[in-house]
Formats: structure tokens, sequence, C-alpha cells
């Protein structure tokens, strides 16, 4: 314990850079390590071709080309097509489009053109609780590449002023 530690300071002009390594090297090189143990030989014979570049499994990936988008998916043409027809399609009581008021929960357009607009009103006692579906319908149906239009008016969840979008909010003055 009372032995004393000496420090030994030693001068370079110039100081090698370090190898860089491959996880794959270090694996290969733990297993090679292995193997020289059990028949007794060096492990390090063959470095040079642990060291070469192997080929890049990433080439085949960046070399895909990306699929068209289908028309009919979200963000689509047709889909954003349906979107700028909801968005014109006003609310009677509120002034603003049904698609900033949240009551559109959801839209589906398949390949074929079959679209169905899954949606809700403020209130099951909504004056136009039986006109509007149908003029969502009748607007979306209309949208070329639309074959056939499709509405679900669901209670469940319930609207809110929650789901109306920011826009929506400045435009009644609740933002």
């Amino acid at each position: 314990m009372n032995e004393e530690r000496k420090i030994a300071v030693e001068e370079v002009d110039r100081v090698d850079p370090p190898k860089k390594v491959r996880v794959d090297d270090t694996v290969d090189a733990a297993l090679a390590q292995e193997k020289a143990a059990e028949t007794g030989e060096s492990a390090y014979e063959n470095a040079s071709e642990k060291l070469e570049r192997k080929k890049d499994y990433l080439a085949g990936f960046l070399a895909q080309k990306p699929e068209p988008e289908p028309k009919a998916s979200s963000g689509g043409e047709l889909y954003d097509a349906i979107i700028e027809t909801l968005k014109s399609i006003y609310d009677p009581e509120i002034p603003v489009n049904i698609y900033d008021l949240g009551l559109i929960y959801g839209v589906d357009v398949t390949d074929d053109g079959h679209a169905v607009v899954t949606m809700t009103l403020t209130t099951p006692h909504c004056p136009v609780a039986e006109s509007m579906p149908g003029e969502i319908e009748l607007q979306v149906g209309s949208v070329p590449g639309v074959g056939h239009a499709e509405v679900e008016l669901v209670w469940d969840p319930p609207w809110d002023p929650g789901k109306m979008s920011d826009d929506a909010k400045l435009e009644l003055g609740m933002l």
C-alpha cells in the first residue's frame, strides 16, 4: 500500500488513428479466436480477409423504386377530391363546413371508386338529421371517379367541440 505510483510521460511526434472496426468484424474475430483455441492455430492469419468491405446489405433496398400510391388511398387524388367536396358542405346552423366541424370521422375509398363516409351530427336531434346524410351522399357521389357513395351515420363517439379544427374554432371565436 505504501508503494508510490510513478507516471511516465512520453513525448511523441504523431499518433496513428485507431482502426475502424465493424461489429461483424468483432464477432468474426471472437469466433476465430474460439476456433483457434480449439485447433491450436493463430486467430489472425486471415485478418485482411475479415477487414475487407463486404457487400452493403442496404444496396438492394436503396435501389428499389417506391410503388406508386393507389389513387384511392389516403392522400390520393380521389381521396383529396372527396375531402374538398366535404369541405364545401356547410352546417345550416353553424357557419363552418362539416369537415372542419369534426363531423366526418372517416373516409374510405376502394380502388374501384366505392366511397364510404363515416360521420356524426352535433346532436341526435339535429334538424338536418334526415337530410344531411343524403346531401353528403349526393355530393360525394358526384365527385369524378366515385362510382358509388355511402354515408354511415354513427353516434359513438359522440361529437363535442374538441373535434373541431383550429380554423373552425377561430371562425366561431372559440380560440
